[in-house]
């Protein structure tokens, strides 16, 4: 009779400079207690000049630029690599998030050492886009008044998906512990087709499924793998679950299972990503086994996401590395 070998999942790994504060951090702290406008060394002859360090960028929750800035250089070790080499759409609120925003793409005026790339957008055309992977890139977004970290699902450079992502979004009223059941449905359908995937809540209302793709995947496969995964959980849960692009069409109370971000040169929020909300929210990587009616967006924010990397570790680029086989795909999409 054959023995079993009791395995035991690996823990994901806490970055080092998880352990211990920044140098960069200290800086920002000294620059806003001296007025709020400085210059903060980065290392390998790279600085940026920050300013308004003081200003509130979520007024009723007395979180100011610093602050977010400060929640950045904690979390690089995480949210760098999962932005690496993608180009980065901004959505600016240069005076918080209660004052007017604007969307800006094409690079203009970036400080020396900025990552930036020529990209095709989905026009067609080229055009130079900020790129993420470094710290000072990441930071520079900030002091021009980003708060979310908007990133393509592929690299500047590839023609290719790196992943796929599903968004649940609920409708008016639809409680989060019905989004949380429906993601576990979800996984429920990953799991019966044989394919592996990451989970987040979006830091917003809802929360994120992303699949890794085999390297070289074109994007209209990968969207074909989110749209059918859709179809299908709506299909076994029409009483939660629906396909339906058109708001004012989709049943009342329903969630609606997005697929459509998959397409060359649209976004999706980054893991570790603070969103534009009152809280200052995060899109928090989970284990699928956290997946529960008692689950809270709002216990994840800037205060407490610095606490939960360094406990959990990095939970979405472990998830991440463990791409889905061609094989797996071609099963799916042809129906098996």
């Amino acid at each position: 009779m054959a023995t079993r070998r009791r395995t035991t999942a690996k823990r994901p790994r806490r970055p080092a400079s998880l352990r211990a504060k920044p140098p960069v951090i200290a800086q920002l702290e000294q620059v806003q207690a001296s007025g709020g406008d400085g210059v903060v060394e980065l290392g390998r002859g790279g600085s940026l000049h920050v300013s308004s360090l003081n200003k509130l960028y979520f007024p009723k929750d007395g979180f100011s630029k610093g602050d977010l800035m400060r929640y950045y250089a904690t979390v690089a070790p995480a949210i760098l690599p999962a932005i690496d080499g993608r180009p980065l759409i901004l959505k600016r609120y240069p005076n918080g998030i209660d004052r007017p925003s604007f969307f800006q793409q094409n690079v203009k005026d970036v400080p020396d050492g900025a990552r930036t790339a020529v990209v095709v957008t989905e026009g067609g055309r080229h055009a130079e886009r900020l790129v993420g992977g470094d710290l000072l890139t990441l930071l520079y977004t900030v002091q021009i008044g980003s708060i979310a970290v908007h990133a393509w699902q592929a690299r500047a450079e590839s023609r290719f998906a790196d992943t796929t992502t599903i968004d649940l979004d609920p409708g008016d009223g639809v409680p989060f512990a019905q989004v949380v059941l429906l993601a576990k449905q979800i996984k429920e359908e990953l799991d019966r087709v044989g394919l592996r995937g990451g989970v987040k809540t979006s830091g917003s209302r809802g929360i994120h499924i992303a699949l890794p793709m085999p390297a070289r995947t074109p994007f209209d496969v990968a969207a074909a793998v989110a749209r059918t995964l859709a179809e299908r959980v709506a299909a076994r849960h029409p009483d939660m679950a629906t396909v339906e692009r058109r708001i004012r069409a989709r049943p009342k109370g329903s969630i609606y299972v997005d697929a459509q971000q998959n397409a060359e040169g649209k976004s999706v929020v980054a893991a570790y990503s603070v969103r534009a909300r009152r809280g200052a929210t995060v899109s928090a990587p989970l284990e699928w086994s956290e997946l529960r009616r008692t689950l809270r967006l709002e216990a994840f924010t800037i205060e407490t996401m610095p606490v939960r990397l360094r406990r959990v570790g990095d939970i979405w680029g472990a998830a991440m590395k463990r791409r889905n086989t061609k094989r797996v795909i071609d099963r799916l999409l042809s129906g098996e």
